[in-house]
């Protein structure tokens, strides 16, 4: 796996390099020892999958507070997305900034969130599936957002959603001073 350093801080774009040979490819997605080499989380807690059947589905903006927080590792096993993080980590030098990149079946590359950012995702294809590997179990009383589309933030989407669960409908903005003190915890 070839690790790229994106645009927030501690995120990293993961390459897959395939091994090909007469039979196909093989490739490996996760290796623990390389994320631990990395300083990166290596815990995988839960693995899950979303799956959207339709084009314009938005998924967002999640995440879960301590002691729940959690990193991710995303990767998309059918279809295409645009995936979406947001730093909400206090004292990062990156708090309040927002980073996006197509993600697509067959193309190789996932995606490491540390935790305190949120995430979400916009599916560009009918019949999308998403791969989650998460380093802690999900936990309601935990789960958090924000607004996908909040004007302090400015998310730049690819195109209007055409299908968004009240539930991420009704998130609130993001009180970028609040965060400046206290992080994710601001959300409580």
């Amino acid at each position: 796996m070839k690790f790229s350093e994106l645009a927030l801080h501690d995120v990293f774009a993961l390459d897959a390099e395939p091994v090909i040979d007469e039979r196909g490819s093989f490739t490996r997605t996760f290796c623990a020892d390389e994320f631990e080499a990395r300083g990166l989380e290596p815990r995988v807690a839960q693995c899950s999958v979303s799956v959207n059947d339709r084009r314009g589905t938005l998924r967002g903006m999640h995440l879960q507070l301590a002691p729940s927080e959690e990193t991710k590792v995303v990767r998309c096993t059918r279809g295409a997305i645009f995936d979406v993080a947001v730093d909400l980590r206090a004292g990062s030098p990156t708090l309040g900034r927002w980073l996006g990149l197509e993600l697509r079946a067959g193309v190789g590359r996932s995606v490491y969130l540390p935790v305190g950012l949120a995430h979400g995702f916009l599916v560009l294809e009918d019949d999308t599936e998403v791969e989650y590997l998460i380093s802690s179990p999900y936990a309601p009383d935990a789960a958090r957002g924000i607004r996908w589309d909040d004007p302090a933030i400015g998310i730049d989407w690819p195109f209007a959603p055409t299908v968004v669960s009240d539930r991420d409908r009704s998130f609130p903005d993001v009180d970028l001073d609040a965060l400046r003190a206290s992080g994710p915890e601001a959300l409580r």
